[in-house]
């Protein structure tokens, strides 16, 4: 089974960037899609950014124009730029992929926090 794992949080102040990378322990082609998710202290899980096979890309109303999700094949690896951060972005990040109708294992996250 390929495992992802995430990385690149931090703390940033707001309007700020990061980047975090979900790099996968084998081939991402496998997936027919990975999705970003974040889960912010007392709230629910949610979806903010998706990629497909194809390259077709998708995000929560929240991130859209701010967050681009991409992907390099090459380097089993799938990113999210984040831009203009805000404060309610704080929350752990996590990815995840997607074969057929199988949901891959949540990994361990990565925390993201805006604050000046």
């Amino acid at each position: 089974q390929v495992q992802l794992v995430e990385s690149g949080g931090g703390l940033v102040q707001p309007g700020g960037s990061l980047r975090l990378s979900c790099a996968a322990s084998g081939s991402i082609s496998r997936f027919n899609a990975i999705y970003w998710s974040r889960q912010a202290p007392g709230k629910q899980r949610e979806v903010v950014a998706t990629v497909t096979s194809g390259g077709a890309t998708n995000y929560a109303d929240s991130v859209k124009g701010r967050f681009t999700i991409s992907r390099d094949d090459a380097k089993n690896t799938v990113y999210l730029q984040m831009n203009s951060l805000k404060s309610e972005d704080t929350a752990v990040y996590y990815c995840r992929g997607r074969s057929g109708i199988v949901l891959g294992s949540w990994g361990q996250g990565t925390q993201v926090t805006v604050s000046s």
